[in-house]
């Protein structure tokens, strides 16, 4: 008896740690894993009904190999807006041949002084290298405490996934940056924006409570932040 129990028990700890192995790498990807050698994104196939988490594949036919180059990256973003800086993304809206590739890169330019402000991304995480000038960097973990590092051209900074971080140009000149992420679609979510240019809009009470500020600053904050 003791000894059935015994296999019984092997094999339950046995299947247990096959479950496990095999959660694994859905938990810990970004992205799913490809099945085949290309899966350029077929854009059009978002006219029809269907709706996948990702991009349909073209036929391997209607392929070329435009559909792996971009030159999106080559000129620098226009900085001349409020924050001081400018995200331009070769991702897999913009280059189909990242389709289940599972990466993706940006480039980000600041005007003097000029801040990507904190911000997520929920489907990656970032490696930054400073291509020009030098930046104040840094994200926030769970636990509230902050890492922060200066790093100037030549060097890399790498951002967790999910976890708030910044960028801030400290010197007088222009400063960029190249963004590489692990997933073909990173998404990015500032948190100013999303508290308080959500649409519809979260409630100002709760912002006022959460922040301990009056509603009326809350508004005014709000008015800075019009719906998109």
């Amino acid at each position: 008896m003791a000894n059935k129990l015994s296999t019984s028990l092997l094999a339950a700890c046995f299947a247990a740690a096959v479950l496990l192995a095999l959660a694994a790498p859905a938990v810990l990807a970004g992205d799913p894993d490809m099945l085949q050698d290309i899966c350029v994104a077929d854009y059009k196939s978002l006219q029809g009904p269907l709706r996948l988490n990702g991009f349909p594949c073209k036929r391997p036919e209607n392929v070329t190999a435009n559909d792996f180059f971009s030159n999106v990256l080559a000129t620098p973003g226009n900085t001349g807006n409020a924050v001081g800086s400018a995200v331009t993304s070769a991702n897999v809206e913009k280059l189909p041949g990242l389709n289940t590739l599972g990466v993706s890169v940006s480039r980000i330019d600041y005007a003097p002084w000029g801040v990507n402000p904190p911000h997520v991304h929920p489907r990656a995480t970032e490696v930054i290298f400073v291509l020009q000038g030098s930046l104040d960097v840094g994200f926030v973990t769970t636990a509230n405490r902050l890492y922060a590092s200066t790093v100037c051209a030549g060097e890399v900074f790498v951002f967790p996934r999910g976890l708030v971080h910044y960028q801030r140009n400290n010197g007088g000149g222009p400063a960029a940056v190249l963004s590489a992420f692990d997933s073909q679609l990173p998404g990015t979510q500032p948190v100013a924006e999303a508290l308080f240019g959500a649409s519809p809009p979260v409630p100002t009470d709760v912002l006022a409570r959460s922040f301990q500020i009056d509603g009326g600053l809350v508004e005014a904050i709000k008015s800075k932040f019009p719906p998109k």
